[in-house]
This record gives C-alpha cells, sequence and structure tokens, in this order.
C-alpha cells in the first residue's frame, strides 16, 4: 500500500479547522447588548444588576485596566429553533491562548443567581436543551477587564501592574453577542477526531495501531459532506466507532485525573482579583459537575474557599453542597498553597493547622495530603511538618522546571532532618494545567521514572494560573481515553484516591534525602525586600504576641485575642503565598502588601505593649522583656527583669585612617575604606578574615537574567561584579564606640553602622540602602579565612548541610540558596556564623589560597532590581541588620539568629516577670507559647531540638498543671504517644 499517511494527517487538519469546527454552532441571532461600567473598585451584586445600562454594540472597545463592566444581554429565542440546544455565545474580547491572564466574566440570571464562568477556553451559556420557541433570555455579565501583564513577548516592563498607573484606555474588543444552536453531534464529532488525531500523532509511524487509527480517519472524512457537515457528522462518526472502542492493553500506564484550576491567590493580578476568579471557577466547576457524573473537582487554598463564603454566598452554596457530594474536594489542607522555604518555623505550621482546621470545621474533611504544585522548591524541614500536621502525602510538580538535573524519581518517599518520611508524587505529565491532549497523555507515559516498580501517576487538569478549572471539552477527552487502544488510561479520581492506589502498588519507593531544590527562580530569595522583611518581621511580632498575652492571660487574667491572632496569622500566611512572598507579583500586590504589613506591625504591637503592661503593673522598676527562647543578659527566655551589666566596648583610630573596635572579646579592624580587614576571636586566637581580603564588602553585579526577571538570577551573573570599595565618609559612630560609613554608587546611596555590643562576641551591621538601580544585585561578602566542605542552614524546626564545592552539578546548580536566620560553618574545633533580620538568599564559595589556607565566602543577597513584572521593584530606603560572629558553635548560631531577630523591649513596671515556661537545656528551643485554639485557656508549647543532636530536656511550667497532652500541631492528642510525667510543674521531655 502506498504511504499516504502525511496526506490524511493534513487532510484531518483542515477539515477540522475549516468545517467541522465551524459547524458546532450552525445558526446564530444577534444578542441586545447594554453596559455599566462601575466607577472604582467591583461592585456588590445587586448594585450591578440594579445599575442602569447604555447599549453598546460587538466592536466597540470597552474596559478600563482593572475595571469591572456590567454586561445586560437580551433577547428572543427563534421559534424555528424549539426542541434544539441553544447557546449563549458572549465573547467579551477574548484570546484563546490566555486563559486566566485576561478579562474574564460571571455570568448572573436577574435575580442574581450565578450561572458560570467566562473565560477564553469556556465563552458559552446553555440556555435550554431543548429549548421553547419564543423563549426570552436576559443573563447580566460581571466582566473584569484584567490587563494583560505578560504577552505573548514576555518579561517586557509595563505600568499596567498597578492600578495607580494602568492608565485608562479601554483594553478589549466587543467580540461576540449571540445566541445559536449546539450541535451536539458535531461537537462530538470534533472531539472524536481530535482524540485520535492527537493519539495518532504520538504512536510510533510503524505501529498497527496508528494506521488503523489513520484508515479509520479517512473513512470517516470521506462520509462527511463538507458542504453539509451538520447533516453528515454522524455518518462520520460512526466510522470511527471500532477504534474508540478499541480497549487499552493490560499494561497500559494509569492516569488519575483530578481536575483542578490551579489559582495564584496573586500574581499578575491584586488579591481583590483573585476573590472573583475563584467565584468563577467555582460556579463554573459546579456547573460541570451537574453535567459529567465521573469528574471530579479539586480546589486547594482554605483561604480561597474561605473567600468564597465571604463574597459569593451563592456560589458557597452550590460548593458546599458538591463537597457533600464527594465531588469537589477540598485539598491540600494549607491555608494557602505557600512558598516552602522563607516562611519560619511556627508559620510554616501555621499553615496546616489554619488550613486543616477550616475544611474540618466547615466540611468535617481532613485532608492526607499536602497539595503544591507550582511552589518554587521545598525546604528539609518539611517533611517533619505535614506529619506533624496529620497528612502523609505531597504532590508537587514545579521540580520538573529545574533547568540543570533531572530529578530520578515520580514516586518517592522524601525524608526530612528529623528523619520523618513522606509518600511524595511528581506528575510526569510535567504540567498542573493538563488539557487532556495526547500529546500531554503520552508525555507522561513516556517520561514516568517509575515504571517496572509502579503504573500510576496523577494529572490535574484544567486551566490554571489565573483560573478557569476543567472545561467540558477536557472532560470529553478524558472519557474517551478512558479505556483506549493506544493511550494511558484515564479516571476521574480525588487525590486521596490517587495516593491509596499509587502507595499500595509502590510501598517501598526510592527515598530522597534533604531539600527538594528547585534549579530554577531563585532570585525570588531576594526579590521585593521590603515584602520579605515584612513577613520575617510579622512572624517573629506575632510569636511575641502570644507569648506575653498567654503569659499575661495565665498570670493576671489578660483577656487573650483569640479573633485578633487568629485573623492576624491568617493575614501573614495569606501573604506568604508563592508569588507574593517570593517577590513575582505585580506591583499593586507588593503596594498594599506593605501597607498590609505595617498594619499588622501597628496591631501587635498594641497587643504586646497591652500585655507587657498588664504583667509588668505599675512601678519604676526598668525592666527588660526577653521574648527570645534564651537567657540574655540575666533576663530569662519568656520574662522580664532588669539586665545585667555586660562590659563596654571601645573604639580606637587607626595610623591609615582606619579604626579598631573591641569589647574584650572580639577585636576588629575597619580600614580606611569601611572594610573589615581583621575580626579576631579574642579567646581563640583565632582570626576570622581570610589572609589579603577584607569584610563587608558590598558588590554589585549586573542581573538580567534570560527570563523570568523576578524571579531568575543566572550564573553568569557572577561574571561581571563590581566591589564597591569607595567610601565618602568613614568616620565615629554617634555612640563613639562604633564607625559610620558612607557610600555613593550609581544612583544610591549606602549607609552602615558597624558595632560591637558589649558583652557579645558579635560584628553587627546596620546597612540602610537607598536603592535606585535598574537590573543589578547586590551582596554584602564576608570572605572567612576557614576550611570547611559544608555549611549549615537554618530551615523550620532545625537546620541541614550543603556543600562549599560543587563537585557534581547537583552542588554546582545551589548557586542561590535559601537560609532562615543563619549560616554556620565550621572547623571541628572553630565555627562562624551570619545572622540576619530579614534577608532569605545568600551563596557560599571556597577557594584555596596560594598559602595552602582556604577562605571560604559567605555572601548574603541585599536587593535586586528586576523591572519585570514591578518595574519599579525594591527602588527606594531599606534597612537591613547582619552580625558576623566569629567563634560560633551551631548553638551560638541559633542563639544569636533569634537575638538579631527579636530585640528586648523595655518598660518601667513593679518587679520581675517569671516566664511562663522554662527548659533547663539551651539546645532545646521554644518555638511558640500560646493559648490553645479551642479557647480552653490551655497552654500550648511547642519546642524543638535545634543543634542537631538527641536531648533530654525539663520543661517547668510557671503555673500549677493539672496534666498534660502530647498533641499534633492541631492540638489533638496523640493517641499512641504516652503523656510524659509531671512532677511540681515539671515535666522531663526527650
Amino acid at each position: 500500500m502506498h504511504d499516504d499517511r502525511t496526506l490524511v494527517e493534513a487532510r484531518l487538519r483542515r477539515v477540522l479547522d475549516e468545517r467541522v469546527r465551524p459547524a458546532v454552532y450552525p445558526e446564530s441571532v444577534p444578542l441586545e447588548v447594554a453596559v455599566w461600567h462601575a466607577p472604582g473598585e467591583p461592585v456588590p451584586v445587586a448594585e450591578g444588576l440594579a445599575a442602569d445600562v447604555e447599549p453598546i454594540t460587538v466592536g466597540s472597545r470597552w474596559g478600563a485596566p482593572w475595571g469591572t463592566s456590567w454586561f445586560r444581554v437580551t433577547g428572543t429565542v427563534p421559534e424555528a429553533w424549539a426542541g434544539r440546544t441553544v447557546e449563549a455565545i458572549l465573547d467579551l474580547g477574548f484570546d484563546e491562548n490566555m486563559p486566566g491572564f485576561q478579562c474574564e466574566g460571571l455570568v448572573y440570571r436577574p435575580d442574581g443567581t450565578p450561572v458560570k464562568g467566562l473565560n477564553p477556553r469556556n465563552q458559552w451559556v446553555r440556555i435550554g436543551a431543548p429549548v421553547q420557541g419564543g423563549e426570552e433570555v436576559r443573563l447580566h455579565v460581571e466582566a473584569a477587564s484584567n490587563p494583560v501583564i505578560m504577552d505573548y513577548r514576555p518579561f517586557r516592563p509595563t505600568t499596567l501592574g498597578d492600578l495607580e498607573t494602568a492608565g485608562s484606555d479601554p483594553q478589549y474588543t466587543l467580540t461576540r453577542m449571540d445566541l445559536a444552536v449546539l450541535d451536539e453531534t458535531v461537537w462530538h464529532l470534533v472531539t472524536d477526531l481530535e482524540v485520535l488525531g492527537e493519539l495518532m500523532a504520538e504512536l510510533p509511524v510503524d505501529s498497527p495501531r496508528r494506521w488503523e487509527i489513520l484508515r479509520a480517519v479517512g473513512r470517516a472524512l470521506d462520509a462527511l459532506d463538507l458542504q453539509d457537515v451538520n447533516g453528515t457528522a454522524e455518518h462520520a462518526r460512526s466510522r470511527l466507532t471500532d477504534v474508540l472502542a478499541a480497549p487499552a492493553v493490560p499494561s497500559a500506564h494509569r492516569i488519575s485525573a483530578v481536575g483542578h484550576a490551579h489559582i495564584d491567590s496573586a500574581w499578575l493580578w491584586p488579591l481583590r482579583e483573585t476573590v472573583r476568579k475563584v467565584a468563577r471557577t467555582a460556579a463554573n466547576m459546579t456547573a460541570l459537575l451537574d453535567d459529567e457524573p465521573d469528574f471530579v473537582f479539586a480546589m486547594s487554598q482554605a483561604q480561597q474557599w474561605a473567600w468564597v463564603k465571604e463574597h459569593r454566598p451563592e456560589v458557597w452554596a452550590r460548593v458546599k453542597k458538591a463537597v457533600a457530594d464527594g465531588r469537589f474536594v477540598p485539598a491540600g489542607g494549607m491555608w494557602v498553597e505557600s512558598d516552602t522555604n522563607m516562611p519560619g518555623s511556627e508559620a510554616m505550621a501555621r499553615q496546616f493547622t489554619h488550613g486543616k482546621r477550616f475544611f474540618l470545621n466547615e466540611f468535617g474533611i481532613e485532608n492526607d495530603e499536602a497539595w503544591l504544585p507550582d511552589t518554587f522548591g521545598f525546604a528539609a524541614g518539611l517533611p517533619q511538618i505535614i506529619k506533624a500536621a496529620g497528612s502523609r502525602y505531597l504532590l508537587t510538580q514545579k521540580i520538573s522546571w529545574s533547568r540543570t538535573n533531572s530529578f530520578p524519581h515520580h514516586t518517592f518517599r522524601w525524608e526530612g532532618i528529623d528523619g520523618s518520611r513522606i509518600f511524595t508524587h511528581f506528575p510526569p505529565v510535567d504540567t498542573y494545567n493538563c488539557s487532556m491532549r495526547g500529546a500531554e497523555i503520552a508525555h507522561a507515559v513516556r517520561n514516568f521514572k517509575d515504571k517496572g516498580t509502579a503504573r500510576h501517576s496523577l494529572a490535574p487538569t484544567g486551566w490554571g494560573d489565573g483560573g478557569g478549572g476543567t472545561t467540558r471539552e477536557m472532560a470529553a477527552k478524558a472519557a474517551r481515553l478512558r479505556d483506549l487502544e493506544g493511550s494511558a488510561t484515564v479516571t476521574w479520581e480525588t487525590p486521596s484516591a490517587f495516593f491509596a492506589k499509587a502507595e499500595a502498588e509502590n510501598p517501598e519507593p526510592p527515598v530522597w534525602v534533604g531539600e527538594l531544590y528547585l534549579e530554577l527562580h531563585r532570585a525570588t530569595l531576594t526579590s521585593q525586600a521590603g515584602t520579605k522583611q515584612g513577613n520575617r518581621r510579622s512572624e517573629h511580632l506575632l510569636r511575641e504576641a502570644e507569648l506575653w498575652a498567654a503569659t499575661a492571660a495565665v498570670r493576671t487574667g489578660f483577656p487573650y485575642p483569640y479573633a485578633d491572632l487568629d485573623r492576624i496569622w491568617k493575614t501573614v500566611l495569606l501573604h506568604q503565598f508563592h508569588d507574593i512572598l517570593p517577590g513575582s507579583s505585580i506591583a499593586w500586590v507588593h503596594r498594599e502588601a506593605r501597607a498590609t504589613y505595617a498594619r499588622v506591625a501597628d496591631e501587635l504591637n498594641a497587643i504586646i505593649d497591652t500585655a507587657q503592661r498588664a504583667l509588668a503593673g505599675e512601678g519604676g522598676v526598668p525592666l527588660v522583656f526577653n521574648a527570645a527562647p534564651h537567657t540574655r543578659a540575666g533576663v530569662p527566655a519568656g520574662g522580664a527583669r532588669p539586665a545585667e551589666a555586660s562590659g563596654r566596648t571601645t573604639r580606637a583610630e587607626r595610623p591609615d585612617g582606619g579604626h579598631v573596635l573591641d569589647n574584650g572579646l572580639l577585636r576588629v579592624g575597619v580600614d580606611a575604606r569601611g572594610l573589615v580587614d581583621s575580626a579576631v576571636d579574642l579567646a581563640a586566637g583565632r582570626e576570622t578574615v581570610a589572609p589579603g581580603r577584607t569584610g563587608n564588602l558590598l558588590q554589585l553585579h549586573q542581573d538580567l537574567p534570560n527570563m523570568w526577571d523576578a524571579w531568575d538570577v543566572d550564573e553568569f551573573y557572577r561574571n561581571t561584579v563590581t566591589d564597591l570599595t569607595d567610601a565618602d565618609e568613614v568616620i565615629p559612630g554617634d555612640d563613639g564606640a562604633s564607625v559610620r560609613i558612607v557610600r555613593t554608587f550609581g544612583d544610591s546611596r549606602v549607609t552602615q553602622v558597624l558595632s560591637l555590643p558589649p558583652g557579645e562576641k558579635r560584628l553587627v551591621v546596620d546597612t540602610e540602602v537607598d536603592w535606585h538601580e535598574t537590573e543589578k544585585f547586590l551582596k554584602l561578602a564576608f570572605p572567612l579565612d576557614l576550611h570547611a566542605d559544608r555549611y549549615a542552614s537554618e530551615t523550620q524546626f532545625g537546620h541541614f548541610f550543603r556543600p562549599t564545592h560543587t563537585n557534581t552539578s547537583w552542588e554546582a546548580a545551589k548557586f542561590e540558596a535559601c537560609n532562615h536566620r543563619f549560616v554556620h560553618l565550621q572547623e571541628p574545633d572553630w565555627g562562624v556564623a551570619v545572622v540576619n533580620d530579614g534577608t532569605y538568599g545568600h551563596d557560599v564559595t571556597r577557594a584555596v589560597r596560594t598559602d595552602g589556607g582556604t577562605t571560604t565566602t559567605v555572601r548574603v543577597s541585599l536587593l535586586r532590581a528586576p523591572r519585570f513584572p514591578d518595574p519599579e521593584t525594591d527602588q527606594g530606603v531599606h534597612r537591613f541588620r547582619h552580625a558576623l560572629v566569629p567563634g560560633a558553635t551551631v548553638g551560638d548560631a541559633v542563639r544569636e539568629g533569634w537575638r538579631v531577630n527579636l530585640p528586648e523591649r523595655r518598660l518601667d513596671g513593679a518587679g520581675e516577670v517569671a516566664p511562663l515556661v522554662t527548659v533547663d537545656r539551651d539546645s532545646v528551643v521554644v518555638t511558640a507559647v500560646k493559648l490553645a485554639d479551642d479557647g480552653s485557656g490551655d497552654v500550648v508549647v511547642r519546642f524543638h531540638e535545634a543543634h542537631g543532636a538527641r536531648a533530654d530536656a525539663t520543661l517547668t511550667a510557671g503555673f500549677p498543671v493539672a496534666g498534660v497532652e502530647v498533641t499534633d500541631l492541631l492540638e489533638r492528642p496523640l493517641a499512641d504517644t504516652a503523656p510524659p510525667a509531671v512532677d511540681a510543674g515539671r515535666i522531663a521531655v526527650r
């Protein structure tokens, strides 16, 4: 037989595009359209429905950036259409290639009942099947004219990302507003031909199955009269029956499809728009559930569910019913799909406590899985948090974006820093926006790395990022792929059903130990410094507020602010979403975030002040309140008393114009350029700074990544560096015992103060940067005379180690990494820590000197200046505090990290305030002291061993103890863990 394969395939493409798809709606009549443009922010539904409208015609421009327009569409079903299926086609000016990234709408009936959402891949509204002739049609569309931020030429700077700079030019052209007859036979023929054509393209050319499909498609096209597609579609479909009925082979890969709409809680749109995106998507998905009996939809992020409940009660009612039916499934058990690298220990725990508790309270459902398809890497401390929250599984897709190394597994157990293991799955379909295309399904099969030991994978199916969800076209394709020869089988299933099957068939999968590092998007550890500092400070203020409010409640009857703390925690958790905290959202989002963090700080400081005053009482004793988990200057952790004297610091001028700072523990030399050329640990007699090098060195790099400006820093940034060594002034600080340095470079100015606190072995570096650079990266470097092949980096509830070398591509790819409050480097008998109060990104490199020694350089990342999606990223004044701690153990690094983030508070009062809880072992760090979330008044204490060793410790309660229970993160007693014994308020733990 002659090879006519390419001829038939080309024929299929043209006939589908030019004849079959246009015949889906063979008849249409225009609708009458009128519009009201809301003058400001979105209005309540009742106001939009009642607004006075003006006529508008198809072809008219509409929609200022970020505006809301209420369209009213009216018409009458022609009598001749009686008994047929009729839909309204409402095209607001969509580009079908941009679902979720442009204008969208939510359709209402005149009584305010939501019908469904409109987006580029979902432009239809069912009027009737069948309809009555002469039926009147009246619909209202709440349309959002969200501007396109990331266009076909992405990463171009734009002012559209903020309402304040976006202007008022109309963004869209009203394209189609019609009533149309839907020919369901033709619609199904389109799906038949798409599924077979896409499957055929993925099969080997020499596969018999490919040729069977080819011949069947050819026969179907022969049966189709191109001048009467609607009249011959059924005949054409009959030619495809046999090839569509052929079952999959027994060894076929099995895909669990989960209806999904990964909706970024803020990204290229503000938070207020996400509220509406979620409502549109939820309305669509509940409607699709009614039409597709096998379909299952999963939605994560309790915050998004809460938005629907608060802002769209009509949609919420439909959602609640679908949840009760088991088909609209809460997923993930977190408040938002947060970043997991930067949130602190307690914040990461609270993501799960608040998320899981919402689903338990609303639906009585507890999630077994963490659902984080798009998060930019996963901290090594996360498995123990997932486990402590009562969950067992993790799903993510994002690691497949890594540029350097291909992750070796799709299903595995992930082991965290304490040995906790979580069954983890990476969907081999390599997208969290699967649309059931044949290429996606075939890729999942080919890509699956666990062949031979496992057969199941998951495919999150539906348009996401900006929302939309699963379409009826995707559902129709999934139905045909349920059991089709040549393809993986596809079944709609819940996440829990998938994980149960996957674990059962592969109970002993391979193990991955340590962080799941994403070899991409490393700059998210630095971009939008103000947002990151707001997060860090909010986390520590929340610790203080809970600690002092709980102490005051137990000691004085102070009214514990349950509702306020709950609300504030949810605000902070929301802003840890994986585009807000990482700094990859539009200007509007970060402008609002900075304002929100300021309000949060005011509220928390007020709670702290009120609680401390209740504890201090009236008097003139100068009290120091210590919220850190370690004693400071004689002030116990979690208590207050007068501080002990701690020596003094001297400053002397050097002949070369430099200065020497000395506090008896540390002697620091500062040269005439304001650079640290010596830092001697006097007890050890050890120099910290590498020979011939200087610390406190600001370094400026060119920084234009190949793409993803706010997200990425590419390794070639290191090829160009400017050391900022010129100083405008190097003079004594205001206290006479410090050094003040001023530098100017480009359009920016840096002011630093170097100081040695009396009685403390640390050099404090306070840096203020008035930053006005573009596409630059600012680092602060400390070259250390220290030989180490690894360093410790703090993460949630502990620390873990990264190599300083680049033996393999895996190590080389970690050229920018995350730490929390400290990094620590150690020789067997001496170490150094670098601590910070609000930066996360850093790099550590090593070099062997000609004298045989090793220079290990720690650089903290201060600021970037990408222009997309926020063209003014980080412009303005920023303040940072870092400290160099020579001679530090890991325990010292832990202590100094807390110190720099939790400064003492001073207040006059009646006398000493004893801690509510004390611990007799320095390595055991208390991360939270609070009252129980159930309002019982019980005291909750969370703690962990922070040095990386085993430890026995005694907790002593400073109040009468009736009993002790060991709980999970949701404060539920652990049935398999016996409570420790209590002896006069002393509790032994291990």
